[in-house]
Protein backbone atom coordinates (compact mmCIF):
# COMPACT_ATOMS: atom_id res chain seq x y z
CA UNK A 1 0.00 0.00 0.00
CA UNK A 2 1.32 3.42 -0.93
CA UNK A 3 1.19 6.04 1.83
CA UNK A 4 0.15 9.52 0.71
CA UNK A 5 0.46 12.83 2.52
CA UNK A 6 -2.25 15.32 1.49
CA UNK A 7 -1.49 19.00 0.82
CA UNK A 8 -4.48 21.33 0.44
CA UNK A 9 -4.12 24.59 -1.57
CA UNK A 10 -5.38 28.01 -0.51
CA UNK A 11 -6.66 31.21 -2.09
CA UNK A 12 -5.33 32.06 -5.52
CA UNK A 13 -5.79 28.48 -6.73
CA UNK A 14 -9.45 29.00 -7.69
CA UNK A 15 -10.73 28.81 -11.26
CA UNK A 16 -14.11 28.72 -12.94
CA UNK A 17 -15.55 25.21 -13.02
CA UNK A 18 -13.23 23.71 -10.41
CA UNK A 19 -14.47 20.47 -8.79
CA UNK A 20 -17.53 20.26 -11.04
CA UNK A 21 -16.18 17.18 -12.83
CA UNK A 22 -16.23 15.39 -9.46
CA UNK A 23 -20.00 15.90 -9.15
CA UNK A 24 -21.03 13.49 -11.91
CA UNK A 25 -18.03 11.23 -12.47
CA UNK A 26 -18.32 7.99 -14.38
CA UNK A 27 -16.98 6.06 -11.40
CA UNK A 28 -17.29 6.16 -7.61
CA UNK A 29 -17.17 9.43 -5.72
CA UNK A 30 -20.04 11.44 -7.12
CA UNK A 31 -22.58 10.87 -4.34
CA UNK A 32 -20.18 11.83 -1.56
CA UNK A 33 -19.14 14.95 -3.48
CA UNK A 34 -22.77 15.89 -4.10
CA UNK A 35 -23.35 15.77 -0.34
CA UNK A 36 -20.52 18.25 0.16
CA UNK A 37 -21.92 20.60 -2.51
CA UNK A 38 -25.33 20.45 -0.82
CA UNK A 39 -23.84 21.12 2.62
CA UNK A 40 -21.82 24.18 1.61
CA UNK A 41 -24.71 25.54 -0.45
CA UNK A 42 -26.98 25.27 2.59
CA UNK A 43 -24.47 26.98 4.89
CA UNK A 44 -23.58 29.82 2.51
CA UNK A 45 -27.05 30.29 1.03
CA UNK A 46 -25.54 30.05 -2.46
CA UNK A 47 -25.91 27.37 -5.13
CA UNK A 48 -22.24 26.48 -5.20
CA UNK A 49 -22.42 24.38 -8.37
CA UNK A 50 -24.02 27.29 -10.24
CA UNK A 51 -21.56 29.77 -8.73
CA UNK A 52 -18.56 27.70 -9.83
CA UNK A 53 -20.04 27.13 -13.26
CA UNK A 54 -21.11 30.72 -14.01
CA UNK A 55 -18.75 33.05 -12.10
CA UNK A 56 -15.67 34.65 -13.63
CA UNK A 57 -12.32 35.44 -12.00
CA UNK A 58 -13.38 38.76 -10.42
CA UNK A 59 -16.19 37.12 -8.47
CA UNK A 60 -14.25 33.99 -7.56
CA UNK A 61 -11.29 35.91 -6.14
CA UNK A 62 -13.47 37.75 -3.60
CA UNK A 63 -12.44 36.22 -0.31
CA UNK A 64 -16.03 35.78 0.89
CA UNK A 65 -16.63 33.68 -2.24
CA UNK A 66 -13.29 31.96 -2.71
CA UNK A 67 -12.93 30.65 0.85
CA UNK A 68 -15.98 28.35 0.87
CA UNK A 69 -15.49 27.56 -2.84
CA UNK A 70 -11.85 26.45 -2.54
CA UNK A 71 -12.54 24.55 0.67
CA UNK A 72 -15.32 22.72 -1.17
CA UNK A 73 -12.95 21.85 -4.02
CA UNK A 74 -10.34 20.61 -1.52
CA UNK A 75 -12.76 18.44 0.45
CA UNK A 76 -14.39 17.17 -2.75
CA UNK A 77 -10.99 15.97 -3.96
CA UNK A 78 -10.35 14.28 -0.60
CA UNK A 79 -13.77 12.60 -0.70
CA UNK A 80 -13.22 11.37 -4.25
CA UNK A 81 -9.82 10.02 -3.27
CA UNK A 82 -11.36 8.24 -0.28
CA UNK A 83 -13.89 6.55 -2.56
CA UNK A 84 -10.95 5.17 -4.50
CA UNK A 85 -9.43 3.87 -1.28
CA UNK A 86 -6.83 6.62 -0.91
CA UNK A 87 -6.76 8.20 2.53
CA UNK A 88 -3.95 10.36 3.91
CA UNK A 89 -1.41 9.26 6.47
CA UNK A 90 -1.04 12.96 7.36
CA UNK A 91 -2.07 16.34 6.02
CA UNK A 92 -1.36 20.06 5.88
CA UNK A 93 -2.97 23.01 4.18
CA UNK A 94 -1.56 26.20 2.77
CA UNK A 95 -3.28 29.22 4.34
CA UNK A 96 -7.02 28.69 3.75
CA UNK A 97 -6.20 25.08 2.84
CA UNK A 98 -5.49 24.46 6.51
CA UNK A 99 -9.24 24.26 7.14
CA UNK A 100 -9.65 21.32 4.77
CA UNK A 101 -6.71 19.71 6.57
CA UNK A 102 -8.43 20.28 9.94
CA UNK A 103 -11.54 18.52 8.64
CA UNK A 104 -9.70 15.60 7.04
CA UNK A 105 -7.61 15.13 10.21
CA UNK A 106 -10.83 14.88 12.24
CA UNK A 107 -10.23 18.06 14.24
CA UNK A 108 -13.44 19.73 13.03
CA UNK A 109 -16.49 18.37 11.22
CA UNK A 110 -17.16 19.15 7.56
CA UNK A 111 -20.15 21.22 8.65
CA UNK A 112 -17.98 23.12 11.13
CA UNK A 113 -15.34 23.60 8.46
CA UNK A 114 -17.74 25.18 5.96
CA UNK A 115 -19.32 27.31 8.70
CA UNK A 116 -15.90 28.65 9.71
CA UNK A 117 -14.55 29.39 6.24
CA UNK A 118 -17.80 31.12 5.32
CA UNK A 119 -17.57 33.41 8.37
CA UNK A 120 -13.81 33.79 7.98
CA UNK A 121 -14.24 34.83 4.36
CA UNK A 122 -16.89 37.40 5.24
CA UNK A 123 -14.78 38.86 8.07
CA UNK A 124 -11.71 39.12 5.86
CA UNK A 125 -13.64 40.64 2.96
CA UNK A 126 -15.09 43.25 5.35
CA UNK A 127 -11.54 44.08 6.50
CA UNK A 128 -10.42 44.47 2.88
CA UNK A 129 -13.36 46.75 2.09
CA UNK A 130 -12.48 48.91 5.10
CA UNK A 131 -8.86 49.22 3.96
CA UNK A 132 -9.92 50.31 0.48
CA UNK A 133 -12.39 52.82 1.92
CA UNK A 134 -9.87 54.30 4.35
CA UNK A 135 -7.27 54.67 1.61
CA UNK A 136 -9.82 56.33 -0.67
CA UNK A 137 -8.55 54.13 -3.48
CA UNK A 138 -10.33 52.00 -6.05
CA UNK A 139 -7.31 49.68 -6.20
CA UNK A 140 -7.67 46.76 -3.82
CA UNK A 141 -4.85 45.79 -1.47
CA UNK A 142 -3.40 42.38 -2.12
CA UNK A 143 -0.39 40.11 -2.37
CA UNK A 144 2.50 39.50 -4.75
CA UNK A 145 5.09 36.76 -5.16
CA UNK A 146 8.74 37.80 -5.06
CA UNK A 147 10.71 35.17 -6.98
CA UNK A 148 14.43 34.60 -7.07
CA UNK A 149 15.32 36.05 -3.67
CA UNK A 150 15.82 34.11 -0.44
CA UNK A 151 13.13 34.76 2.20
CA UNK A 152 15.63 36.25 4.62
CA UNK A 153 16.75 38.70 1.92
CA UNK A 154 13.14 39.77 1.28
CA UNK A 155 12.55 40.34 4.99
CA UNK A 156 15.79 42.27 5.32
CA UNK A 157 14.94 44.52 2.37
CA UNK A 158 11.49 45.32 3.77
CA UNK A 159 13.02 46.20 7.14
CA UNK A 160 15.62 48.42 5.42
CA UNK A 161 13.03 50.28 3.33
CA UNK A 162 10.85 50.89 6.37
CA UNK A 163 13.84 52.17 8.33
CA UNK A 164 14.40 54.76 5.61
CA UNK A 165 10.91 56.07 6.27
CA UNK A 166 9.28 55.26 2.93
CA UNK A 167 5.61 56.06 3.60
CA UNK A 168 4.09 53.61 1.10
CA UNK A 169 6.44 50.81 2.09
CA UNK A 170 5.36 50.98 5.72
CA UNK A 171 2.32 49.02 4.49
CA UNK A 172 4.35 46.06 3.17
CA UNK A 173 4.86 42.73 4.98
CA UNK A 174 6.44 39.33 4.29
CA UNK A 175 3.38 37.07 4.47
CA UNK A 176 4.05 33.62 2.98
CA UNK A 177 7.47 31.99 3.24
CA UNK A 178 6.81 29.67 0.33
CA UNK A 179 10.15 28.25 -0.73
CA UNK A 180 13.89 29.01 -0.60
CA UNK A 181 13.39 31.19 -3.67
CA UNK A 182 9.86 32.55 -3.32
CA UNK A 183 8.27 34.82 -0.72
CA UNK A 184 4.82 36.37 -0.94
CA UNK A 185 4.38 39.89 0.38
CA UNK A 186 1.16 41.59 1.49
CA UNK A 187 0.35 45.26 1.24
CA UNK A 188 -1.75 48.09 -0.06
CA UNK A 189 -1.89 48.66 -3.81
CA UNK A 190 0.54 51.57 -3.38
CA UNK A 191 2.98 49.53 -1.32
CA UNK A 192 3.03 46.69 -3.87
CA UNK A 193 3.52 49.11 -6.76
CA UNK A 194 6.40 50.86 -4.97
CA UNK A 195 8.03 47.57 -3.98
CA UNK A 196 8.01 45.95 -7.42
CA UNK A 197 10.84 48.00 -8.95
CA UNK A 198 12.83 47.88 -5.70
CA UNK A 199 12.69 44.08 -5.51
CA UNK A 200 13.68 43.72 -9.17
CA UNK A 201 16.57 46.13 -8.64
CA UNK A 202 17.66 44.03 -5.65
CA UNK A 203 17.88 40.89 -7.82
CA UNK A 204 14.41 39.38 -7.86
CA UNK A 205 13.64 37.56 -11.10
CA UNK A 206 9.91 38.25 -11.03
CA UNK A 207 7.31 40.14 -9.05
CA UNK A 208 3.84 38.71 -9.73
CA UNK A 209 0.52 39.92 -8.33
CA UNK A 210 -1.65 37.09 -7.02
CA UNK A 211 -5.35 36.50 -7.73
CA UNK A 212 -6.42 37.13 -4.14
CA UNK A 213 -8.59 39.87 -2.72
CA UNK A 214 -6.47 41.29 0.07
CA UNK A 215 -3.24 41.59 2.09
CA UNK A 216 -3.60 38.34 4.01
CA UNK A 217 -1.37 37.02 6.81
CA UNK A 218 -0.42 40.51 7.90
CA UNK A 219 -1.45 43.06 10.56
CA UNK A 220 -4.02 44.40 8.07
CA UNK A 221 -6.18 41.42 9.06
CA UNK A 222 -6.31 42.21 12.81
CA UNK A 223 -9.89 43.46 12.56
CA UNK A 224 -10.89 40.32 10.69
CA UNK A 225 -9.40 38.13 13.43
CA UNK A 226 -11.35 40.00 16.08
CA UNK A 227 -14.57 39.64 14.09
CA UNK A 228 -13.95 35.94 13.42
CA UNK A 229 -13.10 34.91 17.00
CA UNK A 230 -16.70 34.52 18.28
CA UNK A 231 -17.53 32.19 15.39
CA UNK A 232 -14.42 30.11 16.06
CA UNK A 233 -15.60 29.57 19.63
CA UNK A 234 -18.83 27.96 18.36
CA UNK A 235 -17.04 25.00 16.76
CA UNK A 236 -15.64 22.00 18.62
CA UNK A 237 -11.98 21.20 17.94
CA UNK A 238 -10.86 17.64 18.68
CA UNK A 239 -7.35 16.21 18.78
CA UNK A 240 -5.98 15.27 15.32
CA UNK A 241 -6.53 11.66 14.29
CA UNK A 242 -3.58 11.75 11.87
CA UNK A 243 -0.46 13.98 11.78
CA UNK A 244 -1.45 17.58 11.08
CA UNK A 245 0.88 20.56 10.57
CA UNK A 246 0.50 24.28 11.26
CA UNK A 247 1.27 27.32 9.10
CA UNK A 248 1.90 29.46 12.18
CA UNK A 249 4.31 27.06 13.86
CA UNK A 250 5.79 25.41 10.79
CA UNK A 251 5.46 22.26 12.89
CA UNK A 252 3.03 19.52 13.95
CA UNK A 253 -0.18 20.34 15.83
CA UNK A 254 -0.58 18.25 18.97
CA UNK A 255 -4.10 18.95 20.27
CA UNK A 256 -7.48 20.36 19.30
CA UNK A 257 -7.03 23.15 21.82
CA UNK A 258 -3.79 24.16 20.13
CA UNK A 259 -5.41 23.91 16.68
CA UNK A 260 -8.17 26.34 17.69
CA UNK A 261 -5.66 28.84 19.10
CA UNK A 262 -3.56 28.66 15.95
CA UNK A 263 -6.62 29.06 13.69
CA UNK A 264 -7.10 32.57 15.08
CA UNK A 265 -3.41 33.48 14.95
CA UNK A 266 -3.15 32.22 11.36
CA UNK A 267 -5.20 35.15 10.04
CA UNK A 268 -2.51 37.71 10.90
CA UNK A 269 0.62 35.51 11.03
CA UNK A 270 2.97 34.58 8.17
CA UNK A 271 2.59 31.15 6.55
CA UNK A 272 5.86 29.35 7.39
CA UNK A 273 5.53 26.85 4.57
CA UNK A 274 9.24 26.15 4.18
CA UNK A 275 9.50 25.16 7.85
CA UNK A 276 6.27 23.18 7.59
CA UNK A 277 7.45 21.19 4.58
CA UNK A 278 10.78 20.49 6.29
CA UNK A 279 8.96 19.22 9.40
CA UNK A 280 6.73 16.97 7.28
CA UNK A 281 9.73 15.59 5.43
CA UNK A 282 11.69 15.02 8.64
CA UNK A 283 8.82 13.07 10.20
CA UNK A 284 8.58 10.80 7.13
CA UNK A 285 6.25 7.81 6.96
CA UNK A 286 4.88 8.52 3.47
CA UNK A 287 5.82 7.67 -0.11
CA UNK A 288 4.37 10.65 -2.00
CA UNK A 289 2.32 13.82 -1.59
CA UNK A 290 -0.96 14.68 -3.28
CA UNK A 291 -2.09 18.24 -3.93
CA UNK A 292 -5.76 17.60 -3.18
CA UNK A 293 -7.60 20.55 -4.69
CA UNK A 294 -7.28 23.13 -7.46
CA UNK A 295 -4.05 24.28 -9.06
CA UNK A 296 -0.46 23.07 -8.99
CA UNK A 297 1.28 25.66 -6.82
CA UNK A 298 2.00 23.32 -3.93
CA UNK A 299 3.56 20.76 -6.27
CA UNK A 300 6.05 23.40 -7.38
CA UNK A 301 6.82 24.50 -3.83
CA UNK A 302 7.35 20.87 -2.81
CA UNK A 303 9.82 20.40 -5.68
CA UNK A 304 11.67 23.52 -4.53
CA UNK A 305 12.25 21.77 -1.21
CA UNK A 306 14.41 19.22 -3.04
CA UNK A 307 13.12 16.36 -0.91
CA UNK A 308 13.19 13.71 -3.65
CA UNK A 309 9.68 12.50 -2.77
CA UNK A 310 7.15 13.23 -5.55
CA UNK A 311 4.02 15.35 -5.27
CA UNK A 312 1.16 14.61 -7.69
CA UNK A 313 -1.95 16.52 -8.78
CA UNK A 314 -5.29 15.34 -7.37
CA UNK A 315 -7.72 18.05 -8.43
CA UNK A 316 -9.77 16.38 -11.18
CA UNK A 317 -11.34 12.97 -11.74
CA UNK A 318 -8.74 12.34 -14.45
CA UNK A 319 -5.87 13.24 -12.08
CA UNK A 320 -7.22 10.94 -9.41
CA UNK A 321 -7.75 8.06 -11.86
CA UNK A 322 -3.99 8.07 -12.46
CA UNK A 323 -3.02 7.75 -8.78
CA UNK A 324 -1.75 4.33 -7.77
CA UNK A 325 -3.29 2.74 -4.67
CA UNK A 326 -1.03 -0.29 -4.38
CA UNK A 327 2.62 -0.69 -5.28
Amino acid sequence: MINYFFLFPGQGAQYQGMALDLLEPPGAGGERVRDLFSLVSEITGKDMAALLRDSGPEILKRTDVSQPAITLANLAAAAYLAEKGIRPCGCAGFSLGEYAALAVAGVISEEGCFFLVNERGKAMQAAIDRIVSENESSSAPGMAAVMGLAPEKVEALIAEWKARGGLELMNLYAANINSPKQTVVSGTAGALAAAEDLFIAAGAKRFRRLEVAGPFHSPFMTGAAEEFKPFLEKVEFKDPQIPLYSNVLGARVISGEEAKRLALLQITSPVRWVDEEAAIMAAGGFDACLEAGPGNVLQGLWRDLGAGIPCFAAQTALDISKITVHE
